[in-house]
């Protein structure tokens, strides 16, 4: 098992266009070969134009008879094509949908893309385990509209916002979407602005359930050849949008560690390796929102801890913490201040817990922590601090946040869901006494 060099990867198989070509001949290539991006090249240098400039230009009744030498172009970053895969990662993983591949004389050999990688990942490598919702940012910033919303008001949107894709919902059910691809084709014919953009939507729209594995997501998206997956939940309700940069990252860090048991192979690639294996970790057990341990993580760590307590006979407890009316807080001021609130609040809790402590995002505004060496009794007090300190905590000008809190003690012979059951039951009972209280399970 190796990472493969960019040379097994590259797509030689362009559509380059001069810097001469008009933006009419640009958008008619396209709609042709159906690209939503093509490849612009002057000399040396490569640059790159979507369908979504077009959209921007079209939108500002630009004159598309304009040469693509008169425009304003991205550049395209080149790599050589004896590079490892790692190499051109670091790019794909900052936006940048394509770089260009070049040999030993600077003369071009074809491009790489996330399609690329996401191709060659070997699904065998991954863990079943590894499940969407253990790995998504569920906070992200999902841009829907409803299904009777205007054409030219969507497209605005996406203008303003620089989004490639947008959800079209109806009853908070995802239905469809409109990508570039269906941009373009508004682009070479005439489009009724005023019309509703379920007349140009793509659907039926094709989901992925949160509980799928990692390996589920590969398949999905190669199978598809999609740029995304919608994931919803069990209600068919969106949940997040995992990007293929994403998914990549996610994936190369499973496979990072697996090489580690490769010695032969990490001599060639031991410098790099470093380098990115200790990024793609930290993106795989940190919650991205909050910078507290994911679900995943804090379970791996249970169960090292959980070792240590049974081999020492050290007493070790859990508490689970939830926000009280954090729906309300969404619902009244919008989600980004119910993200402040939950940056506010992981911080608090990043103060009052100890050293020792491992802290989580269980999930939305559900915490959890670990506790080593602590009975019940103790971490009942650090929860009552904690208590006191998000009540005082001016989180919000004109509101006060308060949270419940369960607290269980850990036994010999415990599962992680045992104990988690009891602490949640414990929670339950917080906030049917009234929230902002405290129970204990044992």
């Amino acid at each position: 098992m190796k990472f493969p060099l960019i040379s097994e990867l590259v797509t030689v198989d362009v559509t380059i266009l001069s810097v001469e070509a008009t933006l009419n001949e640009t958008i008619t290539l396209m709609y042709e070969q159906n690209h939503r991006s093509v490849i612009v090249r002057d000399n040396t240098r490569y640059y790159l134009i979507s369908a979504s400039d077009l959209l921007k230009l079209k939108l500002k009744n630009y004159d598309f008879n304009q040469k693509l030498s008169q425009m304003r172009l991205v550049e395209i970053p080149t790599i050589q094509k004896d590079k490892n895969i790692l190499e051109a990662i670091s790019f794909l993983e900052q936006s940048i949908e394509y770089v260009t591949v070049i040999n030993d004389e600077g003369h071009f050999c074809g491009i790489i893309t996330h399609t690329d990688i996401i191709s060659n990942i070997d699904p065998e490598t991954l863990m079943d385990n590894y499940k969407i919702c253990d790995l998504i940012n569920i906070n992200k910033p999902i841009f829907a509209v409803k299904v009777n919303a205007k054409t030219l008001d969507v497209l605005t949107n996406m203008v303003q916002r620089n989004l490639d894709n947008v959800i079209v919902e109806r009853d908070s059910k995802p239905i469809g979407i409109v990508t570039t691809k269906d941009i373009m084709k508004l682009l070479t014919g005439s489009f009724d602005l005023m019309a509703d953009i379920s007349k140009y939507m793509t659907s039926p729209l094709e989901t992925l359930q949160e509980k799928s594995t990692l390996r589920d997501a590969i398949n999905f998206m190669k199978n598809k050849h999609y740029k995304r997956i919608v994931v919803v939940d069990e209600k068919e309700k969106i949940v997040s949008i995992m990007l293929q940069r994403e998914l990549i990252s996610l994936s190369y860090s499973k496979w990072a560690t697996i090489m580690k048991e490769y010695s032969s192979e990490l001599s060639q690639i031991n410098e790099m390796l470093n380098k990115k294996t200790k990024k793609y970790e930290q993106m795989a057990s940190m919650d991205q929102l909050t910078g507290l341990y994911n679900r995943y993580k804090f379970t791996e760590l249970f169960v090292s801890l959980y070792s240590t307590m049974t081999k020492r006979n050290n007493e070790m407890s859990l508490i689970m913490m939830d926000i009280d009316h954090f729906k309300n807080i969404n619902d009244t001021y919008g989600h980004n201040v119910g993200d402040k609130v939950l940056v506010d609040l992981s911080l608090i809790l990043k103060k009052h817990f100890r050293n020792v402590d491992i802290i989580g995002r269980w999930g939305g505004e559900e915490f959890v922590a670990l506790m080593p060496t602590a009975n019940m009794e103790n971490s009942k007090k650090i929860a009552e601090k904690i208590r006191l300190a998000i009540k005082e905590a001016k989180l919000l000008d004109d509101l006060q946040v308060t949270a419940s809190f369960g607290v269980t003690q850990i036994k010999m012979g415990d599962t992680l869901e045992a104990i988690i059951g009891r602490a949640d039951d414990a929670l339950y009972e917080a906030k049917k006494s009234g929230r902002d209280a405290i129970k204990i399970k044992s």
